[in-house]
């Protein structure tokens, strides 16, 4: 799998009949993503997905020890693909505590278009960010995806209190929470719309004039 979000793992190569060491996982997560594009998949079976891999329950065990497994190998991925860009944004500049950083309000929107351009290229992925895949599954992992916004606003108040030390206020970290909690609640949003519009309505859909409305 790769970490660059232009890359999706929605599209699962055609199976092999002896896959090796590692494919048959990358697979079964591969058919998984898959399956969360299609109408009505909030709940996806471990037979449902056997099935689509033309393999046993028993097959997708050897692999993953439970379904959840299944999703956090998915949670993984999407974290792995967003952070490890996220901080090559912020982490560019080190931030100076008297004269801050001019460029953290550009670097706070990058941020948010990488995650909506990572979700709009992993459809099924979206369906996991939002929670909808995971309502009746373990809460350990709804409470990982919330760790992980909780990371994303964590990241954009890095970027905002620079550009806000910069500009000169008087109260950089306060301007910087209420800045992140924005902007992750209209990533969130953007996010949950391209979910429930069946991925009709786009997450970078007037993205640009959208994000200057909040600088």
């Amino acid at each position: 799998m790769s970490d660059h979000p232009s890359e999706s793992l929605s599209a699962a190569p055609a199976a092999r009949k002896r896959p090796k060491p590692g494919e048959r996982r990358v697979q079964i997560l591969q058919a998984l993503a898959a399956m969360l594009e299609q109408p009505g998949a909030e709940r996806i079976t471990t037979a449902a997905l056997a099935r689509q891999l033309d393999v046993s329950e028993a097959a997708l065990y050897r692999h993953f020890a439970s379904k959840a497994q299944m999703f956090e190998g998915l949670i993984e991925f999407i974290e792995q693909s967003v952070f490890t860009l996220a901080q090559q944004i912020v982490g560019r500049a080190p931030l100076d505590p008297q004269q801050g950083n001019p460029d953290g309000a550009q670097q706070a929107a990058r941020v948010v278009a990488l995650l909506l351009q990572f979700g709009e290229k992993n459809p099924g992925m979206v369906r996991v960010m939002v929670g909808d895949a995971l309502v009746l599954e373990h809460e350990r992992l709804q409470a990982r995806m919330n760790q992980f916004f909780e990371r994303i606003e964590s990241t954009l108040r890095q970027a905002l209190r620079g550009a806000a030390l910069a500009r000169g206020s008087g109260t950089p970290s306060v301007d910087a929470q209420v800045g992140a909690s924005v902007l992750t609640a209209f990533a969130l949003g953007r996010l949950q719309r391209f979910a429930r519009s069946g991925f009709r309505q786009l997450p970078t859909e007037h993205l640009q004039a959208s994000l200057a409305l909040m600088f």
